[in-house]
């Protein structure tokens, strides 16, 4: 198996986060997959764009968020109206907990604070070797693969190419790409972003791997998770 050996990543800035299967609409979605059939018509490459709506579900943050609002309200209740009594923290910070934790849970905005900006760079990184395995990207015929993932709860785009590509393409080439979608994400024009990064990724692959006379779609044009 060849490994997936460059990536690029960078922060999304987007509005009200949605979900995997909305976050394009139908005609956005054949544009996308005709932008990749386009692409894909002048090179022996795939392309894979993938949307999904997180990379890792982080119950340390609903763990720790949780318990700390537990412990606050627990404290408060027991030291204003309970005389300091451990039976109106007990039951006090148990049902805070339990409610926290669906509060958390369900208000992504709010998860995100709890969440080292780090731990979303390695969880999406890991997410899309991950993708990049399951869904078949490092058996291409000449290993050339590449996966441009868009996590959308941590807000990062990640952009891999197997070890084909990366033997004759500049290591900072995926950087370009990852400014083309975040830059498409922060205006509103994610449709558009994704199509000319697909569009850029197509031309890279023709330089360097033209079409072949046998060459056939080895690989799904867009992968929306959870579909």
């Amino acid at each position: 198996m060849a490994a997936a050996e460059v990536e690029a990543v960078e922060p999304l800035e987007v509005g009200k986060m949605k979900t995997a299967a909305d976050f394009f609409t139908a005609k956005e979605k054949q544009r996308i997959e005709s932008a990749v059939k386009m692409a894909e018509s002048k090179t022996s490459g795939e392309i894979v764009p993938m949307v999904v709506e997180e990379s890792y579900d982080y119950p340390r943050a609903e763990l720790i968020g949780g318990g700390m609002m537990a412990l606050a309200a627990g404290l408060f209740v027991s030291w204003a109206i309970g005389h300091e009594s451990i039976w109106w923290f007990l039951p006090v910070a148990i049902v805070v907990y339990f409610i926290s934790v669906q509060l958390i849970r369900n208000l992504p905005s709010l998860k995100r604070k709890l969440v080292n900006p780090v731990e979303f760079d390695v969880e999406v990184r890991e997410k899309a070797l991950v993708s990049f395995v399951e869904q078949g990207l490092h058996e291409t015929r000449d290993k050339t693969g590449i996966l441009i993932l868009i996590s959308l709860f941590e807000r990062r785009v990640q952009v891999l190419a197997d070890s084909g590509i990366n033997a004759k393409v500049p290591e900072n080439t995926w950087e370009e790409i990852v400014a083309i979608i975040t830059a498409g994400l922060k205006s509103d024009a994610a449709c558009d972003a994704t199509c000319q990064a697909v569009t850029r990724c197509g031309e890279l692959l023709q330089e360097h791997f033209p079409i072949k006379a046998d060459d056939t779609n080895e690989l799904p044009n867009l992968i929306i998770e959870g579909n």
